[in-house]
């Protein structure tokens, strides 16, 4: 028998109370008191290393990429699911305590899903057929936890008006691992497939949430009156946007006698007709505004350009499709984390000087991502645009580390 004196036991609790006093400082840590502070700067950071890699993989200089997943699909998957889906869960989960009135999660609760997170990449940058697999597992861990989190709280304060978020974050959970699945065996075409689906519900999302937050966050910063758009138009872009989603991802398993691009093309029009209703030329001195409404106009074109790929063999699909994913979500998003950043810590909405130069690097790098290669510069796109990204992220981290990291002021 082993025999522990009165020191050694005392020794002993000394050490479990002093790592039980860590761990809770830990889970009180500011950058855990709710979801957006934490998510906001991984995601930013996934998106930077993301970035890097794909560029250097498209340099020859890291073939170790291509694993059980394609280097494509994983570049993808990464940017819509590690970066984007990571910020609008951040960011809903969060707005959801203001929509209902009910404490979001906080602390531990953060933690254990950031460590998820954290799981899946490290998977996913393994890329062996078991990581993989395991990272499908993790990752549906993960958005069931999401979903069930969000849906109690709306639930049960009969919040109905956000309802639809359900079905929606329900909707991208099944396209991520659809796009896992289906690469993990060997059909690259379906989870391709499935990512451009899941791009064209983040604009569905952005056509919700920016037709509600950006004339409202106008008129406040403005101090203009209420805008007013016709009544008509936020159903007619759900029945458009949703009619051509449905297209296009029913369009590739069964043989339809049309195309989705009428209904992109609509969808984009009504886009860029509402926005024609948002009084843009004020918000020229207001960084956090201008983002935002450029953001929605290049919904609106993206949309346009997609459409016009089924009728122009010059303008090709995935080209059209990052003016959607940098000009309209990552622009959209950017702007976003920026503004959330300052308003739920308690600061007042005054952006550093650096972040309307991050929204220009964005927005360039949109550009030069959608039309360089109509002008057969497909290697100065694909490493410009990635290379103004970086900068643009690495301007976000420097400025909004501190911010996020602190307690609210």
């Amino acid at each position: 028998m082993i025999s522990i004196n009165d020191p050694e036991l005392e020794q002993l609790q000394n050490d479990a109370n002093s790592q039980h006093s860590t761990f809770t400082k830990l889970t009180k840590h500011a950058l855990f008191d709710l979801p957006f502070r934490s998510f906001f700067l991984c995601a930013v950071l996934a998106s930077i290393v993301s970035l890097g890699l794909w560029s250097a993989y498209l340099n020859g200089n890291l073939t170790a990429l291509n694993g059980e997943l394609s280097a494509t699909v994983w570049h993808i998957h990464e940017m819509l699911f590690a970066f984007a889906a990571t910020v609008a869960v951040g960011f809903i989960l969060t707005a959801a305590q203001t929509w209902t009135g009910r404490a979001s999660i906080k602390g531990l609760p953060v933690i254990a899903l950031l460590v998820l997170w954290i799981a899946v990449r490290i998977c996913l940058l393994v890329n062996s057929n078991s990581s993989v697999s395991l990272a499908v597992v993790l990752q549906s861990i993960w958005w069931l936890s999401v979903i069930t989190i969000y849906g109690k709280l709306v639930l049960v304060a009969k919040n109905r008006r956000n309802y639809l978020f359900i079905p929606l974050l329900t909707t991208l959970m099944l396209l991520n691992i659809g796009v896992l699945l289906f690469d993990l065996n060997d059909r690259t075409d379906l989870a391709l497939h499935f990512a451009r689906a899941a791009v064209l519900m983040f604009g569905l999302m952005m056509g919700i949430m920016g037709g509600r937050v950006i004339p409202f966050f106008t008129t406040a910063a403005t101090r203009t009156s209420k805008i007013i758009t016709p009544w008509f138009l936020t159903p007619m872009l759900l029945v458009t946007s949703i009619a051509g989603i449905s297209v296009f991802f029913i369009g590739k398993f069964i043989s339809l006698p049309f195309t989705p691009a009428t209904l992109m093309i609509a969808s984009g029009v009504l886009h860029i007709f509402r926005l024609g209703f948002w009084r843009s030329r004020v918000t020229i001195n207001v960084p956090l505004l201008w983002s935002l409404h450029l953001s929605y106009f290049c919904l609106g074109l993206g949309l346009i350009l997609l459409g016009l790929s089924y009728l122009l063999p010059a303008l090709q699909f995935s080209d059209a499709l990052h003016l959607l994913t940098i000009g309209a979500m990552a622009l959209m998003i950017f702007a976003m984390m920026s503004r959330v950043s300052l308003g739920h810590t308690g600061r007042a909405l005054q952006t550093h000087k650096a972040v309307p130069f991050s929204f220009a690097l964005l927005i360039s790098a949109a550009f030069a991502r959608a039309f360089l290669p109509l002008l057969q510069q497909h290697q100065i796109a694909w490493h410009l645009s990635a290379i103004l990204w970086i900068l643009a992220g690495l301007i976000f981290l420097v400025i909004y580390s501190p911010i996020l990291a602190k307690p609210r002021s």
